[in-house]
C-alpha cells in the first residue's frame, strides 16, 4: 500500500515538472525568480489591514516579493536612521511628513515623485500634505485620512435654541451660553492628551511659512510669536470660565466617549474616524447626533480644520531596485488596487477615484467650510522638536496652576529645544 502511494507521488511530481517545462498555467503560483523589495516602517503601521491587503495583492499579481521590515513604534525613528547610516536603507520607506523626517536627509536619499502618473489622482489635501517647502512630492500618501475640527452635539444645540459658530466671537459666546445652562461646553482631555494644541498652531505656521522656517532655524522662539501666546491665553481663560468643566485635569482618552455619549459635554476637538471607532453606541447620543464646525482657539478668526496626517510611501533613490519600487507605488495607486485595500475603511479619500471607503456624513455636510478653512497638518508634522508629550506637560503645568501663560510658553520652547538636542544626540554614530 505504501509502495503504491509512493509510486503515485512520483508520477504526480513528474507530471508537474513536465507541465512546468511546457509552459503550463502557473498564474495561481507565480514564479519565484521575481524581485524582492524591502519595505520599512513602524510595526503597527505595516500591520494595518489595508496595508496587508495591498501587499498581498501585489505579490499575487506580480510574482515579486516584499520583505517587510519593521520596528516597534517607540524605537522606529532611531533604529530606522541607523539603518540608513549603516547602508541598510530599504527600497520603500514609510514615514509621516513630520519633523522626524529631517533625520533621513530627504534630498540625498529619496526620489521626488512630481511626474508620476498617479499624481493627478491625488486629492488636493493629500497632495499638499506630501509636498515639501519647494512643492516637490516626497511620497505616495497611502493611509487612512481624517478631518479634525470641533465636533458638536447638534441635537443638544437644537434643543437649546443655539447655533454653531462661524467665528471666534460667536464660538466664545456659544461656550459661555452652554456653561451657564449647566453643560460642559468642551470635553478637554488634559490628562495626557495634547492634539488640540496642534490644531490651534496649524494656522499660525501654515499661513505664515516664514515663521516656521525661522522657528526651525532657531532665529525665533514661540515666545516671539504673539499668536502662540494668544492661544495659551485662550486655553487658560477657557479653563477659568468653566468651559472645560470641573474635571478636565482627570479627563483623558478613555473619558471622552462617556462625556459625549451622555451629553455631559457638548463639543470635542477631535477627528471624524473617532466617532466610528471609539464613541460608545449605546449612550444617549450617538454618531448621528453630531456635526462639525471649525476649531476656534484664538489663532484664526474664522477657525481652522486640520487635514489628515498621512503615511507616505517613499522611494530610496540609492536602492538596488528603484524602477521596481516606483512600479510598486504605481500598483498601489491604481484604482482597482487601492479600492480593494480600503474597502469598508472609514476614511476621507486620498485618491479622487476612491469609492469603497466610508466617508463621514459630518465631513461631507461641512465640505464648504472645510474647503475654506482647512490647513495641512503643520505643527506636529513640521515643527522640529515638536513632541505631543512635552506639549501635554507644559499645558498640565498651566492648567494645574503651577505656571502662568508666559511660563507655559517658556516651557513649550524649553521642551522643544531639549527634544532637538536629544534627537541630535541619538542620531550620532
Amino acid at each position: 500500500m505504501k509502495r503504491g502511494l509512493f509510486s503515485a507521488m512520483l508520477l504526480g511530481l513528474a507530471m508537474a515538472l513536465l507541465l512546468t517545462a511546457c509552459g503550463g498555467d502557473t498564474a495561481s503560483a507565480p514564479a519565484g525568480d521575481g524581485v524582492t523589495l524591502t519595505v520599512l516602517g513602524k510595526k503597527t503601521d505595516l500591520e494595518k489591514s489595508y496595508m496587508t491587503r495591498v501587499f498581498d495583492l501585489y505579490e499575487q499579481a506580480t510574482g515579486n516579493r516584499l520583505e517587510i521590515r519593521s520596528y516597534e513604534d517607540s524605537d522606529f525613528e532611531t533604529a530606522a536612521a541607523k539603518d540608513f547610516a549603516d547602508g541598510k536603507a530599504p527600497d520603500i520607506f514609510l514615514h509621516f511628513h513630520n519633523a522626524d523626517l529631517n533625520r533621513f536627509d530627504v534630498a540625498e536619499n529619496f526620489l521626488t515623485l512630481n511626474d508620476e502618473p498617479w499624481v493627478e489622482d491625488l486629492t488636493d489635501g493629500a497632495l499638499a500634505y506630501c509636498q515639501d517647502g519647494r512643492g516637490d512630492l516626497l511620497g505616495l500618501p497611502f493611509w487612512e485620512n481624517s478631518v479634525s475640527g470641533c465636533y458638536y452635539n447638534k441635537t443638544l444645540l437644537d434643543s437649546l435654541g443655539l447655533l454653531p459658530a462661524a467665528n471666534q466671537t460667536e464660538f466664545d459666546m456659544l461656550c459661555q451660553a452652554l456653561a451657564e445652562t449647566g453643560y460642559t461646553p468642551i470635553c478637554w482631555p488634559a490628562n495626557g492628551c495634547s492634539w488640540m494644541i496642534q490644531f490651534a498652531l496649524d494656522p499660525v505656521f501654515a499661513d505664515q511659512p516664514e515663521l516656521l522656517e525661522k522657528l526651525n532655524s532657531r532665529q525665533i522662539a514661540y515666545a516671539d510669536i504673539p499668536q502662540v501666546t494668544d492661544m495659551v491665553q485662550w486655553v487658560a481663560d477657557a479653563a477659568d470660565k468653566g468651559w472645560f468643566g470641573g474635571s478636565f485635569l482627570q479627563t483623558g482618552w478613555d473619558e471622552i466617549s462617556p462625556a459625549l455619549a451622555s451629553g455631559e459635554a457638548v463639543m470635542a476637538l477631535i477627528w471624524d474616524t473617532w466617532f466610528y471607532t471609539d464613541l460608545e453606541q449605546d449612550g444617549q447620543y450617538t454618531l448621528d447626533d453630531f456635526a462639525l464646525m471649525p476649531v476656534f482657539m484664538g489663532t484664526a478668526e474664522n477657525g481652522t480644520y486640520e487635514g489628515g496626517n498621512l503615511n507616505m510611501m517613499m522611494v530610496n533613490k540609492n536602492g538596488a531596485h528603484v524602477d521596481e519600487a516606483l512600479a510598486f507605488l504605481r500598483f498601489c495607486a491604481t484604482p482597482e488596487n487601492y479600492n480593494a485595500a480600503f474597502d469598508g475603511i472609514s476614511t476621507v479619500s486620498c485618491f479622487k477615484g476612491q469609492t469603497t471607503n466610508i466617508q463621514s456624513g459630518m465631513v461631507t455636510d461641512a465640505a464648504a467650510s472645510i474647503a475654506a478653512n482647512e490647513r495641512v497638518s503643520t505643527a506636529a508634522s513640521r515643527i522640529v522638536g515638536y513632541s505631543s508629550d512635552d506639549v501635554a506637560a507644559a499645558f498640565e503645568a498651566l492648567l494645574s496652576g503651577r505656571t502662568d501663560v508666559s511660563g507655559c510658553v517658556g516651557l513649550l520652547d524649553e521642551y522643544r529645544l531639549a527634544e532637538i538636542e536629544a534627537q541630535s544626540a541619538a542620531d550620532q554614530p
